[in-house]
Formats: C-alpha cells, structure tokens, sequence
C-alpha cells in the first residue's frame, strides 16, 4: 500500500502524549508515539498473516514502521510445543524508527507455548492478550507448566487480558455453513480484528485482501471478514479493553514521496527487475530453492512482462551453472542461495572469475554452518564471499543495510558486475529478508544507466595489418574484458576454466602469464569505484562504531541513544566490503577505539585487523536474531568508558 508522508524529524522517545474520551463510546483514548506489538502461537495459527496485515493497514495509516517475523523451520511444526511457536513483531510510531523494537508492549499469545515462549521478553506492565480457550491442562503440561500462568500470579505484573478468542470466533460463525474446526481457523482473524479496534487501524484494507485472497471461496471470505468485524467489536463493546490508542501518521519522518511497505527479498527482487530495464538487458534467475531466498523466485516468476526469465534447476550447482550461460548469452544474470547453497555454487563462481563474466551471486545469509537455522538470521558468509573459492579469485561483495536498501543494493551489485565484467556478492540475511518498513518509490530518472555495449567486431590489429578480435582485451579505465555476445559474426572466441593468454584469450600454461592475469583480475577489483565512507561524527568523537549490512538499524538506535545521554561516540556502515572504500583506513586511524558488532564471530573484524592493523574490537552475537538496541548502547558505552 502506499501514502504520501513529508520531511524528516528527530525521533522521540516513548510516550503517553495524549487522552481524550470517545463520545460514542465512553472509552478511553490514549494517544502513543511509538507501540511494539508481537503476535504470537503455532506455527498453524496464521501468525505471519496476522502480522503481515496489521502491517499492511500500519503503512496505509503512514507509521514509520519496522517488522521482524519468526518462525519455525519446519514446514508444520509440533503443534503446542516451544519449538513450534512462531511469533511476529511490529514496531510502528509517529516519528522515524530503525528497529522492530527491543521489548514488546503488547503480546498477543494464542497458546500457552506462545505465551512461555515469549513473556520472558515482556517488560514490567505490558498487556498480554490470551487465548484462554488453549489453556487447557494438557497444553500447559506440554510446555512445563505446573499451574495456570493466568491463574497462579506470574503474571500479576502485567496487564492480563484472558479473551476466549476459539469460542467467541465460532460462535460468531454459527451462521456459516462450516465445521467446528474449520469455523476455529479464523481465530486470527478475530485477534487481528480486535487489535485493529484497540489500535485504531483501518479496515478496509484487510477486507479487501480477504476477497481477494478467498475469491474463488466466497463463503471462507465470508466468514474471515465475519471473524475479523466480530473482534473489531468485541474491543468495542467489552469492559475489559476500557482504553484503546491511537499513533499518529508519521508525517515529518521521510521526505515527500509515494511509500509503500516492503520487505527485504521483495524490494531486492524490484532492484533485480529496474537494474535489467536500465541496462536494457533481459534478466535470467537460475536458482534452487532454499530458504530464505526462495521469496526472491517466487517474486521475479510473476515478471515475465518485463523480460525476466527464471528457471527452477534440479540443485544449486545447476541454477547458477544456467545463470552463468545466461551471462555468457548477454542477460543480466542472477542465482540467489543461502550458505549452504554459496558453498556448493563456489567452483561455478571461479569459473566466472575465470571467464569475467557479469553474474550476480545473492546470498541470503542464515544460521549455520550445515543446514544449522534455515530461518534465523546470521552474518556469517562474510569470509565464505571473500575467499570461499580454490585459487586467486577475487569478487566484489556489497551488503544492504536496510528492508529498503535491499533495492538499491541490486542496482549497485548490477552497476559493478556489468561495468568490470565480474561476478559479485550481495551478502543480505534472514532478518532484512523478512523484514520490512516503508520504501519510498523511485522516480524513473532517478535510476541510474547501466546500459552497456557488446562487442561489435574486431578490437585488435596484428603486426602484419590484420584485425582480428581479442577477447581478453581489457578496457584501460576498468580492465574488462569485452562482452562478445556467443553468435556474433567474427566474435568466435574459446571459453573455460583454464588460464588464458592475456589478449588472445588462448590457452597458455606459461607461468609468467598466470602471474600477470592473476594480479590483473585482483587489481581489477581493487580498483572498482566505490564511493568513500560517510562518517556521523557531530563531535569528534574517540570512539567509532564500524558496522555492515543488517546491524545498521541497532547501531544507529544505540548511537541515538548514547548521544541523548551526552555521550560522543562516531557511526559508520560499510556497504562494499570488497573492495572497501579507499577512505577506510583514513578513518580507522581518527579514532582511539573501533568497535565492530556482527552477528558472527568477528569477520569483518578480522578482515579490519589484517588490512588496516588497527585494533577493531568485536562485539559478537550468534544467536539467530538480530541485535537489540538496549544491548548494543551498554556494549558501546563501555567501549567509550574504557
């Protein structure tokens, strides 16, 4: 959905910043500047959509907004059990936010493991929503409890809200035509409705999804939106929510702009579709599925309008091996994976280094190694990007930052493949991937030309006068090869793996030749323009926090924090990782103290230290989430005290 905001604004902090009294109602209405709200339960609940249209109205409202989805791996998980929960949180305020919020103000729990699974992460005073019908002695038993959580004084220091949400959805059923348990589906439906009334959310939208979605069921339509309309009132009519709240639009938080909301993988797929409209290029997608990246096949499948061809192979050796055919046959050719699939695609991606050919390697990266936690969040392919591969085979790898960024940085992976004739990494994760928050839509003169020229005819003369076409004869500024489209009279050319001859492109063996394309592919990345690094430093700060890709958000949210609190501390976020920018070193050395948080063991860290021989510091998390702000803010201020 989209809505037009206005210009930025400082964010503020949390804060009941109003009350009035609704007329029609006597009930109470608060109004917010910011709510984080996780609705959580089996992995069957339908917790993802729920999540996802209180999304979708939030954006249409014109919040700021910051979601972060979690679910389990399995495919249907073991119903009432903790590993089987699955939980959506959203982050919405009236002012600009960067994170999906550290601690929730509302939990909504559809089951007792969603409530265990999550009331740890509760502050003091927040309400719990809970579906008390699901409360029974088995299901307790099943995650541990020995008593009732709603009935026992855990929960005392909470605002506890016991809503018999199965039973009132299927009573407010009994005129459908439809079994108990089909009626009990729609239960989500009835939370959604009712926080749609506490928070003030449109409606309309969500019905109309639901036509939509269950056009060719009209009567499971039906009976949604009943469900939905039925919790809508429920909050209005019931004396146990007396209060609901109201967050204003964010209207001073972005610049004057159409927005919509859009997660990570869908606003990469955009990136993918604009960048082979600018550079005039038919895009090809040979992939495998795997998660998290199979968002991005399902997407560009839908896009043969504009000239995108994707192919689902047998493995991932095959999907990258046609994307890199594509490459040779003049598309714009991309695979995306995860980890495990980056391994299995390395000696395809040396042979591309090997033929200098554009090919865009995403990688959305995820807990491993193995198959380890295929819908958590890591950041651990850093090191894998770089130097996973046999031989000198050096690739550019830039990562976005943001939901949002995702676009931008596939129109930059395409800009540097298609300008220096290379494969390159977009190293993105579980977490920007799921992600989402407003993108404000790009004018068309906005984008950048990729436009390129393939090689026509001959680009050499002989000694004795004779032109001929060599196709390892490289541009003097970016020391690409041309791009000889296969078919083109005279153009003839041998590719494969083994070394070529520099200019010829024969088959040499001669060890000072090897040498020469070794350090001429090397020198090819290392001079890629790349713009410098920015650095937020208002007050010459001792301190630089140095980060990359999906840690930007909490370490922004962290630095606001620490200079609120009058502390001086300096920001910057890496986009190219390699090369990096000819700037960094500068940098690294203004400041006494480096600190690097990553959600792995410390690689870009390690690449700083070997580099630079500065003294990063790591800051690591392994867990499968992202970082919270709180977190980071304490981490930094030691840095800064010590």
């Amino acid at each position: 959905m989209t809505s037009q905001v206005s210009s930025p604004a400082e964010q503020a902090d949390e804060a009941v910043v109003g009350e009035q009294r609704n007329p029609a109602t006597a009930k109470d209405v608060r109004r917010l500047d910011r709510v984080i709200i996780r609705f959580a339960g089996d992995s069957g609940d339908g917790m993802q959509l729920t999540g996802d249209r209180f999304t979708s109205e939030t954006a249409s409202f014109g919040n700021d907004l910051s979601t972060l989805p979690n679910f389990p791996a399995e495919i249907r998980a073991p119903a009432g059990t903790l590993p089987g929960v699955s939980s959506f949180q959203l982050h919405f305020a009236d002012h600009d936010i960067l994170t999906p919020g550290d601690a929730p103000n509302v939990l909504v729990a559809m089951n007792p493991a969603a409530l265990k699974a999550n009331v740890a992460d509760l502050p003091r005073g927040a309400e719990i929503i809970v579906n008390t019908d699901e409360f029974t002695k088995r299901a307790m038993q099943k995650v541990g409890y020995d008593s009732s959580p709603l009935e026992d004084g855990s929960l005392d220091g909470y605002h506890l809200h016991p809503v018999p949400l199965t039973t009132l959805t299927v009573e407010a059923l009994k005129e459908f035509d439809l079994s108990r348990k089909e009626a009990e589906r729609s239960k989500n439906m009835f939370a959604l409705g009712l926080l749609s009334w506490m928070y003030h959310r449109p409606t309309e939208g969500t019905e109309k999804f639901l036509k939509s979605k269950f056009a060719k069921k009209p009567a499971i339509a039906a009976a949604n939106i009943a469900a939905f309309r039925a919790g809508w009132n429920f909050g209005e009519t019931t004396e146990d929510f007396a209060v609901s709240y109201e967050v204003a639009p964010a209207a001073k938080a972005f610049p004057v702009g159409t927005y919509r909301n859009i997660s990570g993988n869908l606003a990469l797929s955009y990136g993918l579709v604009a960048a082979s409209r600018q550079a005039d290029l038919p895009l090809f997608l040979g992939s495998y599925p795997i998660t998290p990246a199979s968002d991005i096949l399902h997407e560009l499948s839908k896009h043969k309008n504009f000239g995108v061809r994707t192919f689902q192979a047998e493995d991932e050796i095959a999907g990258i091996g046609a994307a890199l055919g594509a490459a040779f046959g003049g598309s714009l050719a991309v695979t995306t994976t995860s980890g495990p699939g980056v391994a299995l695609k390395s000696e395809t991606i040396g042979l591309a280094v090997s033929l200098e050919l554009p090919l865009l390697v995403v990688d959305i990266q995820r807990g491993g190694p193995s198959t380890g936690l295929p819908t958590k969040t890591e950041q651990a392919d850093l090191l894998q990007a770089m130097f996973g591969r046999n031989g000198e085979a050096p690739v550019p790898v830039i990562a976005p930052r943001t939901p949002a960024d995702c676009f931008d940085a596939a129109m930059e992976a395409a800009r540097i493949a298609l300008t220096y004739r290379t494969p390159v990494f977009l190293l993105s994760d579980g977490y920007l991937a799921n992600g989402s928050e407003p993108w404000r839509i790009p004018e068309l003169d906005e984008l950048p030309d990729l436009r390129v020229q393939f090689a026509q005819g001959p680009n050499h003369t002989l000694e004795d006068g004779s032109e001929v076409f060599w196709p390892y004869k490289r541009d003097p500024q970016t020391l690409a090869r041309p791009w000889a489209v296969p078919g083109t009279p005279g153009l003839e050319h041998r590719i494969g793996g083994i070394e070529k001859e520099d200019g010829t492109g024969n088959i040499s063996y001669a060890p000072a030749n090897h040498d020469f394309m070794v350090r001429t592919r090397q020198a090819k990345i290392d001079g890629i323009d790349v713009p410098d690094l920015e650095v937020d430093d208002p007050h010459e700060a001792k301190t630089l926090v140095l980060g990359w890709g999906s840690t930007y958000g909490p370490i922004t949210a962290a630095v606001r924090r620490l200079r609120t609190a009058g502390l001086q501390i300096a920001q910057a976020h890496l986009r190219h990782l390699n090369p990096f920018p000819k700037n960094l070193g500068d940098v690294l050395k203004r400041y006494e103290r480096v600190v690097v948080p990553e959600m792995n063991l410390g690689q870009l860290a390690t690449l700083i230290r070997a580099k630079y021989l500065v003294d990063a510091h790591s800051y690591n998390q392994v867990n499968g989430m992202p970082f919270k702000a709180e977190q980071l803010a304490t981490a930094l201020k030691e840095a800064i005290d010590g």
